[in-house]
């Protein structure tokens, strides 16, 4: 007849332990990588926007300056086409607006709210006003002593 006897062996579960242990530190390492990357990609998307819009507004203090030279030539017409880059920003709160001596963007929803200088030392004045909400180009005239930034073809 066969004796049995029972023992106290741990070794199964501190296996078991151990395959627990490693798992929890497997998710907790791919939590933290799954965070890192999306801090790199938020960073990222916001380091364009804000490159984007600025490489925006600097084309267009341009294009204001070539239609200041342009207006002291005499009583001339002027009109010029600027390009806005696509940026991930809700374009709908944009506002941009042309003062005598700046181009300002005003993010009524966010953070990328913008001044660039222009000279001025055109022989007229600068106006204009526009919503960029789905817009593709910006269209700066110069025409009857006015310098001014629209959203439709001058005719």
């Amino acid at each position: 007849m066969k004796h049995s006897l029972m023992r106290k062996d741990t070794n199964g579960a501190a296996t078991e332990l151990g395959y627990i242990f490693t798992f929890l530190l497997g998710v907790l390492l791919l939590s933290m990588f799954s965070l890192w990357a999306w801090d790199i990609e938020t960073a990222t998307r916001e380091r364009w926007n804000e490159q984007a819009v600025q490489a925006n507004m600097d084309d267009i203090a341009a294009a204001v300056e070539r239609a200041d030279e342009a207006s002291r030539m005499g009583d001339i017409q002027y009109s010029e086409s600027i390009y806005w880059r696509a940026t991930e920003a809700d374009e709908n709160q944009f506002v941009l607006s042309l003062t005598n001596d700046l181009l300002i963007l005003e993010d009524n929803g966010g953070l990328l709210d913008l001044e660039v200088s222009i000279s001025g030392a055109g022989s007229g004045n600068h106006s204009g006003s526009v919503q960029l909400s789905g817009i593709s180009s910006i269209w700066i005239v110069h025409s009857d002593g006015v310098t001014k930034i629209q959203l439709e073809r001058p005719q």
